[in-house]
């Protein structure tokens, strides 16, 4: 008799790789366990084994405690991660997009579980280097946002995932936040005179890839991502991590059980649509504006695509973050100052919040620095 293959070997997929793989990511999941100990969130694991029950005592929850579950992706930006052959960082945009949107309500992201899907491992182990790389960002990210990895999946799609090179692969994820009542955020709490804080990004989040790959493409060619810039790559240069700024915010308004140390009053995440969508959302309730005057510069990769794509400014700030990652509203701006400066986070005085709706923006974009830009 010849060699006997099961059904899965037949199409391509080697079990033994893929349990190796998946050994790899729960491993990496383990040493995130440690972030969530002693507090709302702390894993209870009975069974050491990646396939194993993982599960959560909130038994003891006080009346007028919250839960909420919220997902998200790495977007595109993983074809960058692709292009250039890193992937020790992505786990940093993924983390950052679900874990700082908890954010925006005053929660405090406890748990975040993932989903892998890639195109193929084959038969041999030439691509669990990558996953290795992966896990290694996925321990970091986690513990920049104080959060524990309480699952994951790893997928493999075969021809129904198309991407960059010959790994290419997809990652979202869901991240379960807990929120108190009385801390909860609402957008009734922002009012007239509050200070707008800026926390700074340098580079893109993981929103507007479409255009951006549209534009440098276009510029440079299918292989853009080799393109010199400056003492790096266009590449690397756009695939600069985003910041994640879960634990620093959390420790200013207390989290779940903390007690606070700031007032703060709304929380803006700068993602998709940019700062005006994401001001006028959380600004929407309470029928307010904003004047934004003192926003960061762009970070150069983010000018250098705008510039080369002939794209306004008005334009650019709906696009993009433009240097931007998240905004405080906030009657104490110098505390909130201070206390990002202690998590290496750069933050500046950006504006107030103003009686009339819309968000007024002193530009900082390449098309024409110091103009006015009004979004209602």
């Amino acid at each position: 008799m010849g060699k006997r293959h099961n059904a899965y070997a037949l199409a391509g997929v080697d079990v033994d790789i893929e349990a190796e793989a998946s050994r790899i990511m729960y491993e990496a999941s383990k040493k995130t366990f440690k972030n969530r100990k002693g507090l709302l969130g702390e894993i209870v694991a009975p069974f050491d084994d990646f396939a194993g029950l993982k599960m959560v005592d909130i038994s003891r929850l006080p009346k007028g405690s919250y839960v909420s579950l919220g997902f998200d992706t790495a977007g595109t930006k993983v074809e960058i991660a692709q292009r250039v052959g890193k992937h020790d960082t992505i786990a940093y945009d993924l983390m950052a997009m679900v874990c700082d949107d908890a954010l925006i309500r005053g929660g405090e992201p406890l748990l975040v579980g993932t989903n892998l899907d890639i195109k193929s491992l084959g038969t041999d182990a030439r691509f669990l280097p990558v996953i290795r790389e992966l896990a290694k960002g996925y321990v970091a990210a986690a513990n920049d946002a104080n959060v524990a990895i309480i699952n994951g999946e790893i997928a493999q799609m075969g021809t129904l995932m198309h991407g960059w090179g010959d790994f290419p692969y997809h990652w979202g994820a869901a991240c379960i936040w807990a929120a108190r009542k009385e801390k909860l955020l609402t957008g009734k709490e922002i009012r007239k005179g509050d200070a707008v804080v800026m926390l700074r990004e340098k580079g893109f989040r993981a929103n507007g890839w479409s255009l951006v790959r549209k534009i440098l493409t276009a510029a440079h060619g299918e292989n853009w991502h080799d393109a010199k810039f400056g003492r790096t790559t266009l590449g690397l240069a756009a695939l600069t991590p985003s910041r994640i700024y879960s634990r620093a915010v959390v420790s200013m308004y207390g989290g779940f059980t903390a007690p606070g140390r700031i007032k703060i009053h709304g929380v803006a995440h700068i993602t998709g649509g940019g700062v005006p969508e994401k001001m006028m959302r959380v600004l929407r309730r309470s029928k307010l504006g904003a004047r934004l005057h003192g926003l960061f510069e762009p970070a150069e990769i983010v000018s250098y695509v705008q510039k080369t794509g002939g794209i306004t400014d008005h334009d650019a700030y709906r696009a993009w973050n433009m240097g931007q990652g998240l905004a405080i509203m906030t009657p104490e701006p110098e505390a909130v100052i201070r206390h990002a400066k202690k998590y290496d986070i750069d933050a500046r005085i950006a504006g107030e919040i103003i009686g009339k709706s819309g968000v007024v923006i002193t530009s900082r974009g390449a098309e024409r620095p110091g103009s006015e830009l009004r979004f209602d």
